[in-house]
């Protein structure tokens, strides 16, 4: 099923069930469960027995295929290695080294299953998921299959960034902007996870419930970590990198990016976003710093997330991250960040 916060987009699109166009491009920003919104459509495309909604009905053999990962008619491209991460897609604890690219081997890999009847008689579903992950050969041989599908052929591209992806295939899907949910919402479906400090991991997770969901243990000791460091008197970037030698880079660059927005945010707002367990700290810290060189330096922490899945050398992109920090505490400019 789709979460309780996309029910209603869900339902719009099944009234159109016989009327879809062939791709349809489900965007939106990470963690807020448009994995879910997609299984569960392709679910009903493929179901047998459809409820008068159009929804899949849970019972026919399509629909128990469908639970199995095993139905013939469908097909799901994913980074190889990704395993059954589910929405955990959206989690922060995914790691990605195994593979970081759908490759063009995979998208050649389903022209026998779109180009072939299908084994039920019914839809065929291709999931692309998340669809930025197409490395360019694998985009434009996915291109092609957009371009001239097969009758009743559903492409279900999912993509947190779809800026990402070419022009050309954006222009030949409909795209479908699912929201974040509401924070009640999103706080209540915590909860009934039984998840501790709901409010905190969800400002962490900028408001998307199933990233927060995958803050572990060690992602709060890590953060833990790191904050109370940089919030020293006298940073030392070099001993903190060393602290830090266990820490996914990509962790490390979004916990400075949301500190350095709430650094920047508290100037100009007077409010924090992401960390508000360190509301006080934050406000003692922006106090002192440069409202420009902040900005730089959270826009820098933003483009570097790009890179900080596969950095050259981990411990020296930690280094010039945390240097780079240090700079803006002194006063001076932050000059440019790690490259990998």
């Amino acid at each position: 099923m789709s979460f309780q916060w996309h029910q209603a987009a869900l339902a719009t699109l099944l009234k159109r069930k016989g009327r879809l166009p062939h791709a349809l491009l489900m965007r939106g920003r990470e963690g807020i469960g448009k994995l879910a919104f997609a299984e569960a459509l392709s679910r009903a495309l493929l179901c047998e027995s459809p409820g008068s909604d159009g929804a899949g009905c849970g019972k026919c053999s399509a629909c128990a295929w469908m639970g199995q990962g095993s139905h013939p008619d469908f097909r799901r491209l994913e980074p190889e290695g990704s395993g059954d991460a589910g929405e955990s897609e959206e989690g922060i604890k995914n790691d990605r080294k195994a593979s970081l690219q759908i490759s063009v081997d995979q998208v050649r890999a389903i022209a026998d299953f779109i180009n072939i009847s299908s084994h039920r008689g019914g839809a065929k579903v291709v999931l692309v998921h998340p669809a930025e992950m197409l490395n360019v050969s694998a985009a434009n041989a996915l291109l092609k299959n957009l371009e001239e599908p097969p009758p009743n052929t559903y492409f279900l591209l999912v993509a947190h960034r779809w800026h990402q992806l070419l022009p050309t295939i954006r222009s030949r899907c409909e795209q479908i902007a699912l929201p974040s949910p509401a924070p009640a919402a999103a706080r209540a479906w915590l909860e009934q996870q039984a998840l501790r400090n709901a409010d905190l991991a969800l400002a962490q997770a900028g408001g998307a419930p199933l990233l927060a969901l995958g803050f572990d243990e060690e992602y709060w000791q890590q953060r833990e970590t790191l904050l109370k460091a940089i919030t020293g008197p006298e940073p030392n970037a070099l001993h903190i990198a060393e602290q830090l030698r266990d820490s996914a880079p990509e962790r490390v660059v979004g916990w400075l990016q949301r500190w350095s927005f709430d650094l920047a945010w508290h100037k100009v707002m007077g409010r924090v976003r992401y960390n508000p367990d360190r509301a006080a700290t934050i406000a003692a810290t922006a106090a002192r710093l440069d409202l420009l060189e902040t900005l730089r330096f959270q826009r820098q922490m933003v483009k570097l997330q790009r890179i900080a899945s596969h950095p050259l050398n981990a411990r020296l992109f930690h280094e010039q991250l945390l240097l780079s920090y240090a700079a803006l505490i002194r006063g001076g400019p932050s000059g440019q960040a790690a490259r990998g």
